[in-house]
C-alpha cells in the first residue's frame, strides 16, 4: 500500500507531465486502434457517405471527450466556473486559460485519429467513390446507363471483389484517384496542426506575456489551492474519526475499566493531539457550515503579510532608517560605572 501511496502523491505532484503522457498514449491508442479496426464500407449509395464520415469524424469527438473525462482539472474548471462570487471575483482570463490547456492536451489523439485516417485513404474512398469524375477517368460512351445505375455502380468501387462496372471505369483508377487526394487532405491537415501547435505554444506568450503570466499562475494557485484543502479536510476527518473512536470506547462496557486503567494516559493523550487537529469544528452541523461557507464564500485573495525592512529595494526605499533609542537606565548606568 506505501508503494501505491508513493505513487499516487507522485503523480499528483506531476500532474502536468502525468496528463501529458496520458494523452500521448491515447494517442498512441487511436493510432493501434484504427490499425485493428475492421473496415468495411456498404457500398450502398445512400450509405456510403454517411460511413466514411462517420468513421472519420465520430472517433475523434469521442477521444476528445475522453480526453476531458482523464483530466482531473475539468472538474475543479467547473466548480470555479459555477460557484459564487462571494468575497473572491473570478478571472474569465484564468477560466480561458484552464480550458485552452485541457483543450490542447485533449486533441492530441483525435488530430492522430482524424491523420491516421486520411493517410490510408480508405473513408474518403467509400465516402465520395460515387463523386468520381466519369468524364475524364472513366469511358463515357455508355450513354444508355441512367444516374441512378451510375451511383449504384460507382459505389460499389471500395468493394472489389463485387465491382462489376470495369467497362465504366477501373477500380484500380477510381482508388488512386480518391486515396491521392484523401492523402494530399492528410498531410494538409498535419501541417495546419503543426503550425497551429507551433502559434498557441510559442507566439502566445511573446505577444501577451503579462497576461499569459498572471493567467497561469493564478491557474497554478486555484489547482494548488484545492489540493491543499482536500488535504486539511482529510487530515481533519482522520482526527475527527479518531476521536470519535476513542469517545465510543471509553463508553463501552464497565467491563473494560480493568484493562482501561493502563491505558487511560497514553488514550488521552492521543486524544489531546487529534482534537487539536480539529480546529474547534467538533460536530457534523459545524461542519456542514464550514464546507458551505467555504463554497459560497471563499476568502478573499489579500493577506496580510509582515512589514519589510527599509532599505532593501522592496518597502521603504529612500526613507532613514528608524532610530533606536537608547534606553534611560542603561545610559545613566553606563554613566556612573564611568
Amino acid at each position: 500500500m506505501d508503494k501505491f501511496r508513493m505513487i499516487f502523491q507522485f503523480l499528483q505532484s506531476n500532474q502536468e507531465s502525468f496528463m501529458t503522457g496520458i494523452c500521448g498514449i491515447m494517442a498512441l491508442a487511436s493510432a493501434q486502434l484504427y490499425s485493428a479496426f475492421d473496415f468495411n464500407c456498404p457500398c450502398l449509395p445512400h450509405y456510403n457517405l454517411a460511413y466514411g464520415l462517420g468513421i472519420l469524424l465520430v472517433p475523434p469527438f469521442i477521444l476528445f471527450l475522453l480526453g476531458f473525462v482523464l483530466n482531473n482539472n475539468v472538474s475543479m474548471l467547473a466548480e470555479e466556473w459555477r460557484r459564487p462570487q462571494g468575497q473572491r471575483g473570478k478571472d474569465p482570463a484564468v477560466l480561458r486559460y484552464m480550458f485552452c490547456s485541457m483543450a490542447q492536451r485533449a486533441m492530441i489523439a483525435p488530430a492522430v485519429w482524424v491523420s491516421v485516417t486520411l493517410l490510408d485513404g480508405k473513408c474518403i474512398t467509400c465516402a465520395f467513390c460515387t463523386s468520381v469524375p466519369v468524364e475524364t477517368l472513366g469511358n463515357i460512351s455508355h450513354a444508355s446507363l441512367s444516374k441512378g445505375e451510375i451511383k449504384r455502380i460507382l459505389a460499389r468501387i471500395p468493394c472489389k471483389e463485387i465491382y462489376d462496372g470495369q467497362e465504366l471505369m477501373t477500380n484500380e483508377v477510381a482508388v488512386r484517384y480518391l486515396r491521392c487526394i484523401s492523402q494530399a487532405l492528410g498531410w494538409c491537415f498535419v501541417l495546419l496542426m503543426t503550425m497551429l501547435a507551433f502559434l498557441v505554444r510559442s507566439l502566445r506568450p511573446c505577444f501577451t506575456q503579462a497576461a499569459f503570466l498572471k493567467s497561469r499562475y493564478w491557474s497554478h494557485y486555484i489547482d494548488i489551492e484545492r489540493k491543499l484543502f482536500d488535504e486539511t479536510c482529510t487530515e481533519h476527518a482522520r482526527s475527527f474519526a479518531k476521536v470519535c473512536i476513542q469517545q465510543f470506547f471509553e463508553g463501552m462496557s464497565t467491563d473494560l475499566v480493568a484493562t482501561r486503567c493502563h491505558l487511560t494516559r497514553k488514550a488521552s493523550v492521543d486524544a489531546g493531539e487529534a482534537t487539536e487537529k480539529l480546529l474547534g469544528i467538533t460536530d457534523r452541523g459545524t461542519m456542514n457550515t464550514a464546507l458551505k461557507s467555504w463554497h459560497r464564500c471563499k476568502p478573499p485573495l489579500h493577506l496580510h503579510p509582515p512589514a519589510l525592512p527599509s532599505g532593501n529595494g522592496w518597502a521603504g526605499e529612500g526613507q532613514p532608517p528608524a532610530h533606536t533609542p537608547t534606553p534611560r537606565r542603561e545610559t545613566a548606568a553606563y554613566y556612573s560605572g564611568v
